[in-house]
């Protein structure tokens, strides 16, 4: 049975392809959540790919992952640098979590080099585009892979 991984996109994500294309790219979330779904099948992945821009809901999304889910990959946008909610939901769930952010949030405006996500990181991806959710996926596998191998 395929280990389940939660991709989480918070605020603004959702304007992908549009919204700043020369800091963003020009994939829109649709194109980047194909692109992970084929990823993860290769993987033996499956993944729960959602998108919102409230905080409250990611926060609930990330609880429900820690009963349903074996791992988080999230890139929670500007909450990234401000929201201690999602941190301590993280921290919370005990699951491997990657962080991914399509620019390379430390060259930067100052504001964007702090992360209150990285707290409960794993891992972090940063400035590859899209194809860091696919680095992200690739990561959470190997993680997976290495904690079911230290129970045995």
């Amino acid at each position: 049975m395929a280990k389940l991984i939660y991709v989480l996109n918070g605020p603004n994500l959702n304007m992908l392809g549009t919204r700043e294309p020369a800091i963003y790219g020009s994939d829109t979330l649709a194109d980047i959540q194909a692109r992970a779904a084929t990823c993860a099948k290769s993987l033996g992945l499956e993944i729960d790919f959602r998108q919102s821009n409230v905080e409250g809901e990611l926060v609930n999304w990330i609880q429900e992952a820690r009963t349903k889910a074996q791992g988080i990959i999230l890139n929670a946008g500007g909450y990234t640098h401000t929201s201690v909610a999602i941190l301590d939901a993280l921290q919370a769930a005990e699951l491997p979590v990657i962080e991914v952010h399509l620019s390379n949030i430390f060259r930067r405006d100052q504001f964007r080099q702090h992360s209150y996500i990285s707290l409960a990181a794993t891992g972090v991806i940063c400035g590859l585009g899209a194809k860091g959710y696919e680095l992200a996926l690739e990561a959470i596998a190997d993680v997976l892979q290495r904690n079911a191998k230290q129970q045995l």
